[in-house]
């Protein structure tokens, strides 16, 4: 490689821009994570380091480049910390703390999104608080509120002021004065302007322009042109994560790139030269970011594709740089809640891949293939080497397909997204043709779908890796070492083919999963705030009990058992922690029935069931009180819940209704009898105890993760030998609580917890349960 020197003027790497930018970041962290008083801790603190280093560097460029990086650092996080300040203040932040009930004028500042929470499906909307009526005094403040609504908040458009009442709670972000419980419908005070009544029927005709098409196409779509991803198949999102094509679900700056670069290659054939094409790119941008919505993960990714267009259009990495390090402290200044944005932090380390390691990729494999081979390889992989430390960091495993997953989905990628925003154009005026444009849109988008599913399929599409400190610093390590050595890897053919076939052999060659060592008779997973539970019910098969909220780690889990096979699926509910997990433990493995619980609530994680289960090919049914069969080595029978119980009757106001609804299961294998609980809390617990009176077990799972609100006399009168709890670690429950576990263990059980412990493995020596833990 030439030295930095040797360079021509357009490709020399100036970090300077962006070594400010990564100080101004530190700031806002800092800011983030100093503990309150922020505004005068963080500045003075970042002050005093500019004093103290400004007198210790006496050399005048580096003295000017660390005084820039402390100014950076000051600013950032002086602006984080009053914006921090500002929302933990004022009349909204001191109502929220008195979970006072009021009234509010907000405006809508996101679209509504229906999600499946703990305790049923929500609608969640972000907004501005305009006015607030609490404790008998109406304030006119500026503050921003999470809104947890019904049904009636899907219908709120955006950029509308309504006026709504509820309780108001605090908030956990730092971002938020409060969240709003809504009661009611909102009524709309002032509907959206025209901007935004235009952006809404874009992304209307959008939708109309596919709807004719299969659903995975009529809803990815959508999400290619302008983020809208509502609807997606849980199985295909998965799919997409094992590939490292989620990118391509959300909004990103390639979205961006691909619009107004074809915008601004159509205002060149149509004669615009000069600074008005600088003015068709910036009305492209404002355009892109208003159909796909205001929000911060928009104006992140604008900025990100607008840094990949300056360097391009200036032929060089030296602007794409400076350009890159400028957005990233222009956007921590105005939305200072990024430096804490896993997202944020992904588009950075994107775009900063594909200008550093990209171009020097390039250079090195185009003399012996061709340019344009040698660019659409390098840049999808400069882009997933960067950004791999910090994906693994959040899904718990490293994509091996990534690379070649987004090589071959790249053809298809900007016809899709031209395509499909034309359709939604066009479709304002005609709308034959915007169904023509749409199918030749869900054509691509078809492609990249199969290739998703395609990739997933692969035996080594993706390993796990521990999210721990050690493991990601190795990672990272590697993941430099890569960087460092790719080049010279690359230059060669003889040394770039044989390494390209080794990790072609890697990920489609089986390779043995290391398990578990002995034998096991029950496992209570690791799967994080949910359950998941495995019988063992021969060789390689098992019955499972709930699937966790997570289908990486229940995938893995049952890797690990070495069960391939899943002759009996049992959901005690529907609850998000306990179903979420599903498309994992099916996915490659064969499955016999499904039996979840006979109330379908939350609705939306019944309809998630049914449609997951359906794509595997097994049949659903609610279960029974009184079923029973046999699964090899393990006998199950269905105690809970009974009728009564489903329709209410046994449930007390304190009961949740689907967790009282939970199925219970007594189970015996390899000589053991299990209680299994689900969520069972003390309303449906008292009529199991009438069930129950008399009967010793020697397993019991802890009703709903060790919540306090237990039925003691039932669990202690059980006389367990091991009380095994299944929880999240760091959790914002209290699970498990002390004096249930305290009662259990004074009650003669061992207790054991997966958020401590790992995961939990039953053992059957001498008819006696032996417990062993495995990480």
């Amino acid at each position: 490689m030439p030295r930095p020197e040797a360079l021509p003027e357009g490709e020399r790497r100036d970090l300077r821009v962006p070594a400010v930018a990564l100080a101004g970041w530190a700031g806002g962290l800092a800011a983030h994570l100093v503990p309150a008083p922020r505004p005068a801790a963080v500045p003075a603190g970042l002050l005093v380091v500019a004093c103290v280093t400004a007198l210790v560097v006496r050399r005048r460029a580096c003295a000017g480049l660390v005084a820039a990086c402390l100014v950076a650092a000051v600013a950032v996080g002086a602006v984080t910390a009053l914006r921090l300040e500002r929302s933990g203040t004022g009349p909204v932040a001191e109502l929220a703390a008195l979970g006072a009930a009021v009234d509010v004028d907000l405006e809508v500042t996101s679209d509504a999104r229906a999600v499946t929470g703990r305790y049923g499906e929500v609608v969640l909307v972000r907004g501005t608080v305009v006015a607030i009526t609490g404790r008998g005094v109406r304030h006119e403040v500026r503050a921003p509120v999470l809104v947890l609504g019904g049904e009636a908040w899907q219908r709120v458009p955006l950029g509308s002021r309504v006026r709504a009442g509820g309780l108001l709670g605090a908030a956990d972000d730092g971002g938020l004065s409060g969240v709003l419980r809504a009661r009611g419908s909102p009524e709309v005070l002032r509907p959206p302007g025209p901007l935004w009544r235009a952006s809404a029927a874009v992304r209307a005709s959008l939708r109309a322009s596919v709807a004719h098409r299969p659903p995975a196409e009529a809803v990815l779509v959508p999400a290619l042109v302008a983020g809208d991803d509502a609807g997606l198949d849980p199985e295909v999102e998965e799919d997409f994560r094992t590939t490292g094509l989620t990118h391509l679900t959300a909004v990103s700056g390639t979205n961006l790139t691909l619009v107004v670069g074809a915008l601004l290659l159509a205002a060149r054939w149509a004669g615009v030269r000069g600074r008005w094409l600088v003015v068709v790119g910036g009305l492209g941008i404002a355009g892109f970011v208003l159909v796909a919505r205001t929000e911060p993960s928009v104006v992140r990714a604008a900025a990100m594709g607008a840094v990949a267009l300056v360097g391009l259009a200036s032929g060089g990495r030296r602007r794409g740089l400076r350009s890159l390090g400028v957005a990233v402290l222009v956007l921590l200044l105005v939305s200072p809640g990024l430096a804490v944005s896993v997202g944020f932090a992904l588009s950075v380390s994107a775009t900063a891949g594909i200008l550093l390691l990209a171009p020097g990729w390039r250079d090195a494999a185009a003399p012996w293939s061709t340019r344009p081979l040698a660019e659409a390889v390098a840049v999808p992989a400069a882009a997933q080497l960067a950004c791999t430390p910090l994906v693994a960091a959040i899904s718990g495993q490293v994509s091996l397909v990534a690379v070649l997953a987004n090589l071959l989905v790249a053809p298809a990628v900007a016809p899709a997204t031209v395509l499909g925003l034309l359709g939604g154009l066009v479709g304002l005026v005609w709308s034959d043709g915007a169904r023509l444009l749409g199918t030749g849109a869900a054509w691509c988008v078809g492609w990249i779908v199969a290739v998703a599913r395609r990739g997933a399929d692969l035996p080594g599409a993706a390993v796990a890796w521990a999210p721990s400190a050690w493991s990601l610093s190795a990672l990272t390590a590697l993941c430099l070492v890569i960087a460092a050595a790719a080049p010279w890897l690359l230059r060669r053919p003889r040394r770039a083919v044989p390494l390209a076939l080794a990790g072609l052999l890697v990920v489609t060659v089986r390779l043995p999963t290391p398990g578990w060592p002995g034998e096991w008779s029950v496992a209570v997973c690791d799967v994080g705030q949910g359950d998941a539970v495995v019988l063992r019910a021969g060789a390689g098969a098992g019955v499972l009990v709930d699937a966790g909220p997570d289908s990486a780690a229940v995938d893995r889990c049952l890797d690990r058992l070495g069960v391939h096979t899943l002759p009996l699926v049992v959901l005690t509910h529907f609850h998000a922690d306990h179903v979420d997990g599903l498309v994992g433990a099916l996915d490659g493995r064969v499955v016999g029935q499904v039996v979840t619980s006979p109330l379908p609530e939350p609705a939306g994680g019944a309809r998630g069931v049914a449609e997951v289960a359906a794509a595997a090919g097994a049949p659903v049914a609610p279960a029974q009180v009184g079923s029973a069969g046999v699964v090899g080595a393990v006998t199950w029978q269905v105690l809970w819940p009974t009728p009564a119980a489903v329709a209410g009757g046994e449930a007390g106001a304190e009961g949740d209704a689907a967790n009282d609804a939970s199925v219970v299961l007594w189970v015996e294998v390899d000589g053991l009898s299990l209680l299994l609980t689900g969520d069972v809390e003390p309303p449906a617990q008292r009529g199991l105890a009438r069930l129950l009176a008399g009967v010793r077990v020697d397993v019991l799972k802890v009703p709903h993760h060790g919540s306090r609100h237990q039925d003691l006399e039932l669990l202690t009168g059980l006389a367990p030998r091991l009380a095994l709890t299944s929880v999240g670690a760091d959790n914002d429950y209290g699970h498990p609580a002390r004096e249930v576990l305290l009662a259990l263990e004074a009650a003669g059980a061992r207790t054991a917890r997966t958020d401590v412990d790992g995961t939990l493995l039953v053992a059957v020596d001498d008819g006696e349960p032996v417990l062993r833990t495995e990480q």
